[in-house]
């Protein structure tokens, strides 16, 4: 592949709902440039960008995946990002480094959540779109249908560039509706035709309103608009420019992928009203370390600034970096400075990614896509730049998991092997976390959905030979006391030579907001002051389990009030163990209740499931707080929730809003059980005992 310059670089993420058709639109695409010699097929597991093991075997993207090619003297970096939202952090790596996105359709199944979903992420991020109707040799095909969807939902700066031609239910050709030409398919090539008639009237219409679309771009084009003028081709390129910049005009084109149908005229599109890097200006960044914003030409002739946005733990290369350069070049046999770690990186060789293949470059140039393996300190996110101008790149906003499990062996000596293998999932998948609960001492693993956690579990099996099974996670209960009591605990034993002998009256009652509260009101030295912190901690250790089910002890206050001594068999041993004597007698006595931990939950759905989610949050035994509109037809729920009915909330959410809703959950304090769930979490606990 040679040397592009940015000018003639076209960065485009492909988005859609999953099963639209991304990676067969990329694999034409790949094909069109002679980089293929034959289209592969999702179904059969032979196309470029889905080429991990997990892919192939469940038929769906799941990684974020390159493809650069070569077409009519431009570089065009296709980035084939998944459509199934547990993945979603692979999208929001992809649309990061693009300059524009495609939006892909099938033409009978019309808009799904899936397109609202990359609308949002494409207009978060600031970039023009590309619809893309795909599939329309399928039967039941309706581009019009489609069409008409995507200007209801999305405004009426959605317009056709092309429209598919039929003949009886075959798709023949298209017409380009800016050009005013119909093209129909003659094996690969296109021979001119005649545009049909039952389509000129809707032709001209588009055309018109297209027309005042231009004109609505720029001032002068307005004028010109207005004084009957027709516009030349230099002016629909300017505002059509201007247009997609402003998101006031949102192209749509059509094809049929797998057939390689239209995909040769969606590219020329591409090249031509796709920005290069930097159309917008110079890139955003602060300077390392004191966070003064700084603006970087988008251009070889600065000094080098690039963005990791992914990580790729391959099991036989070892650590791959993905990353764009926003300013300068980055070349093999250098050395580079990430600003996030503050440390230096040896880069060996530099290369682009192809699917799974590494094509070897001397150079990676301003905006452009490539990578690097083996950096021992750099992760996603981080800014590779020159040391003598440190600056780190806005970094990619990643959602938080809303689903945690605990993962366990299934074999006996696999707990080492699981937790490397963990955290070499953690390395390449930002929305994926580990952590140890010290308290319940299971290992959580937490995504974004149950089929997230189900791949993740996969690749331990396929890339790390582990098998493990996933479970619910054992809710952090804590117990604590009603009443206040007054008991004695007394610890003696003789058995020759000196004796143990401790003896103490405490008082407990319910405490402040802490596990402990210890005071002791002692007159006369009926317990001398040495055995004080003795005494509290014996009362410590005792708090870890309750009489209950064996949860720690929370909002207690003990009070030691009296107690006899030995002046010669009395010892610090002896007092720790009456004080514990005393902490199980007292608490049986104090009336123990459970706690459980509640959630403070905050629900986003569209106004149209609020039904729905209310009842839903009731169920769980909820309470609403509040509900308070947001932008764009959307309500925020607040409850409270215990913890223990929020399990796979992130599932059936999904389920209820179809895809649309989405929360946010934090620990907010603890409360009383009700008595049915405070017997069944006894019950359950002696069973295990």
């Amino acid at each position: 592949m040679k040397d592009y310059t940015t000018e003639r670089i076209r960065n485009v993420c492909l988005l859609a709902h999953g099963g639209a058709g991304k990676t067969t639109l990329t694999e034409a695409m790949l094909f069109n440039t002679g980089v293929l010699d034959r289209l592969g097929k999702v179904l059969d597991g032979t196309t470029t960008t889905d080429y991990d093991p997990e892919e192939t075997k469940r038929n769906i993207s799941i990684n974020t995946s390159l493809a650069p090619c070569e077409w009519k003297n431009f570089k065009i970096n296709v980035i084939d990002t998944p459509g199934y939202f547990d993945f979603v952090g692979e999208v929001k790596q992809g649309i990061r480094v693009a300059e524009g996105a495609v939006i892909v359709l099938p033409a009978k199944n019309g808009v799904e959540v899936g397109t609202e979903k990359s609308w949002a992420y494409a207009k978060e991020q600031g970039i023009p779109v590309f619809f893309f109707i795909s599939k329309l040799d399928e039967e039941n095909a309706n581009f019009f249908e489609s069409l008409g969807q995507l200007k209801a939902k999305f405004g009426r700066g959605v317009t056709a560039f092309q429209i598919p031609i039929y003949e009886g239910k075959e798709y023949i050709g298209y017409v380009d509706v800016l050009n005013e030409k119909a093209y129909r398919f003659d094996g690969n090539k296109l021979a001119d035709t005649g545009i049909p008639d039952e389509l000129a009237d809707r032709i001209f219409e588009i055309h018109e309103e297209f027309k005042e679309q231009i004109a609505e771009s720029d001032e002068e084009l307005m004028e010109k608009f207005f004084g009957g003028e027709e516009f030349t081709k230099k002016d629909i390129q300017k505002g059509m420019k201007l247009g997609m910049a402003d998101g006031s005009i949102v192209p749509v084109y059509c094809g049929a992928a797998l057939n390689n149908k239209g995909i040769g005229a969606f590219m020329d599109a591409i090249t031509e009203f796709m920005p290069a890097p930097g159309g917008k200006g110079p890139v955003k960044a602060v300077k390392a370390g004191n966070n003064e914003e700084v603006e970087l030409n988008v251009s070889t002739d600065e000094k080098l600034s690039a963005l990791v946005f992914k990580t790729i733990a391959d099991p036989f290369v070892g650590r791959i970096s993905l990353f764009k350069v926003y300013s300068g070049a980055l070349s093999g046999d250098s050395m580079v400075y990430n600003s996030t770690s503050g440390k230096a990186e040896k880069v060996s060789q530099v290369f682009s990614m192809r699917g799974k293949k590494q094509v070897n470059v001397d150079k990676i140039t301003a905006g452009d896509i490539g990578a690097v393996a083996k950096l021992s300190s750099t992760s996603t996110n981080d800014t590779l730049c020159s040391e003598s101008n440190p600056v780190v790149l806005k970094k990619i906003e990643f959602p938080q998991p809303s689903l945690s499990l605990a993962i366990e062996p299934k074999a006996k000596g696999d707990e080492e092997k699981i937790s490397s293998g963990l955290q070499k999932l953690q390395d390449e998948d930002a929305t994926f976390k580990v952590e140890i609960n010290t308290e319940t001492h299971q290992t959580l693993v937490s995504g974004i959905g149950e089929q997230h956690l189900d791949v993740i579990v996969s690749k331990l099996k396929s890339k790390f030979g582990i098998s493990v099974d996933l479970k619910d996670p054992k809710i952090p209960y804590r117990e604590t006391i009603k009443k206040k009591v007054k008991v004695e605990g007394k610890h003696k034993k003789q058995s020759g030579g000196h004796g143990q002998y401790g003896h103490v009256w405490i008082e407990f009652e319910p405490g402040g907001e802490t596990d402990l509260v210890f005071d002791e009101k002692i007159f006369g030295g009926s317990v001398p002051k040495q055995y004080f912190p003795a005494v509290e901690k014996g009362l410590r250790e005792s708090i870890l389990h309750g009489v209950l089910a064996g949860y720690p002890v929370v909002n207690l206050k003990a009070t030691l009030v009296d107690g006899t001594f030995h002046p010669v068999d009395s010892s610090e041993m002896a007092f720790k163990v009456a004080a514990g004597l005393a902490y199980k007698k007292g608490l049986v006595e104090a009336t123990p209740v459970l706690l459980e931990p509640i959630s403070l939950v905050e629900v986003y759905v569209p106004d149209n499931y609020m039904g729905d989610i209310i009842g839903d949050i009731n169920k769980r035994r909820g309470r609403i707080m509040g509900m308070n509109p947001q932008d764009g037809g959307v309500q925020q729920v607040v409850a409270e929730v215990p913890a223990a009915e929020m399990f796979k909330y992130a599932t059936d959410l999904r389920s209820m809003t179809q895809g649309r809703g989405y929360f946010k959950e934090t620990f907010a304090r603890y409360e009383e059980a009700p008595l049915s769930v405070s017997e069944k979490v006894i019950a359950d606990s002696k069973r295990e005992d």
